[in-house]
C-alpha cells in the first residue's frame, strides 16, 4: 500500500521539518515489513483568496487533483473521530489486508477543509478538539504512522 500526505501549507526548513522527515523516514523503512511501499508528501501553498469559503474551495480543488484516482482518504479534521494509536494501527492494517492500494491523509489550510473534501472522505480523523498548527499536525501524523507501523510489525517502540 502507498501512503500519501497531502497538505496545505509548506514546511519551511527548521526543527519541525526535521522532526517530520525523521518520522517519515522511520515509517518508510519499517513500513516495508508491514506492506507499505511508499510514503509521499504533496504540499501546496495556502490560497490567497479573499474569503475563507473561497480559500477552502481553492484548496479543495488542489487536494482533489493530487489524489490517486481510487485513494481512500483520511481527512484530518477537529470534527473527526479520535482514535487510540492501536485503533489507528488496526485501521491501516485493515486497509492493507483489504487490498487498498493508495491511502491519503489530507491536512487542510488555516481555514480547514471544504465541506466537499470532508464529504468525500473515507474517514474523518481528529487529533482532538483543539486547533493545532499545521506544522505540528504533520509531525503528529508522521509519528502516529510510524507508531502504527511499529504496532503492526510488533516492534517495541509502542508500549501500551
Amino acid at each position: 500500500m502507498r501512503l500519501q500526505v497531502v497538505a496545505v501549507g509548506r514546511l519551511k526548513p527548521g526543527p519541525e521539518k526535521l522532526i517530520a522527515e525523521d518520522y517519515q523516514t522511520r515509517a518508510e523503512g519499517l513500513g516495508k515489513k508491514a506492506g507499505i511501499t511508499r510514503i509521499a508528501v504533496t504540499e501546496f501553498s495556502e490560497s490567497q483568496a479573499s474569503s475563507p469559503a473561497a480559500r477552502m474551495g481553492d484548496e479543495a480543488k488542489l487536494i482533489a487533483a493530487a489524489l490517486p484516482q481510487k485513494a481512500f482518504s483520511i481527512v484530518l479534521d477537529e470534527r473527526g473521530k479520535a482514535m487510540a494509536s492501536e485503533a489507528f494501527a488496526q485501521t491501516l492494517q485493515r486497509h492493507l489486508d483489504g487490498g487498498t492500494q493508495d491511502l491519503a491523509f489530507l491536512i487542510g489550510g488555516p481555514d480547514g477543509h471544504a465541506a466537499e473534501t470532508r464529504d468525500r472522505a473515507g474517514l474523518l480523523l481528529s487529533f482532538g478538539p483543539m486547533t493545532w498548527p499545521h506544522r505540528l499536525v504533520r509531525i503528529m501524523l508522521f509519528e502516529q504512522i510510524y507508531r502504527a507501523v511499529t504496532i503492526m510489525v510488533n516492534h517495541p517502540y509502542h508500549r501500551a
